[in-house]
């Protein structure tokens, strides 16, 4: 999978050609996610073991991921959740991820039965917004790597399921999009300790206070 998403390059050119909306109308998240349904758009092999150590270590119930793409991020969260076991009540933990386009989320779920996780993995179709908004139970592990202006809104849907203590990660501190969610955790005024940590793109790693 990392060797398919090395052509996420000219994925990206193609999808760039293709006809935009227009100027007047910015494109809709679901647009967006349908031209950018053959990018890869991965995390890391670094962040993603980094994943993999963090969700070990935290041994959450209940794993969230927003902007599944291809899968890659969610067979390491999931990998992780299966290798911790039984975690609480008698029961292994398990993951809910979320994506837009139709084609990922089928290449995903394909994926997460060919690598044997798909026992432990929801997928959510549709805007994450939506379709986390039904989600109950309490959230021991967030990982956002969907749109980055919308992982503040995502972080402040979910914030009500977050315990003291919950590791919260998005991807992409580089990208000026997720300015306003980095605002937000580095500010220990809005309940976050946060720490950048540099992989590729970079890693913001925080915790809930």
């Amino acid at each position: 999978m990392f060797d398919a998403a090395s052509g996420d390059e000219e994925a990206a050119s193609r999808a760039g050609a293709a006809p935009q909306p227009s100027p007047a109308r910015p494109a809709t998240a679901q647009e967006r996610a349908d031209a950018a349904e053959q990018i890869y758009m991965p995390v890391s092999a670094e962040g993603g073991r980094l994943l993999y150590n963090l969700v070990r270590a935290a041994r959450p119930a209940t794993v969230v991921e927003f902007g599944t793409s291809y899968g890659i991020s969610t067979v390491h969260l999931a990998a992780a959740v299966r290798d911790n076991g039984v975690v609480h009540d008698g029961r292994a933990g398990r993951v809910v991820t979320t994506e837009m386009s139709r084609t990922k989320a089928a290449a995903a779920r394909a994926t997460f039965a060919a690598t044997g996780l798909d026992d432990l993995i929801t997928v959510l179709e549709g805007d994450a917004l939506d379709t986390l908004d039904a989600l109950e139970q309490p959230v021991g592990f967030l990982f956002l790597d969907g749109w980055k202006e919308l992982c503040l809104p995502v972080l402040q849907l979910l914030e009500p399921q977050l315990a003291p203590g919950t590791p919260v990660v998005a991807d992409d501190v580089d990208l000026p999009g997720l300015r306003p969610y980095l605002d937000h955790v580095r500010d220990t005024a809005n309940g976050y300790h946060s720490v950048t940590f540099p992989v590729e793109d970079g890693l913001e790693i925080s915790c809930r206070l």
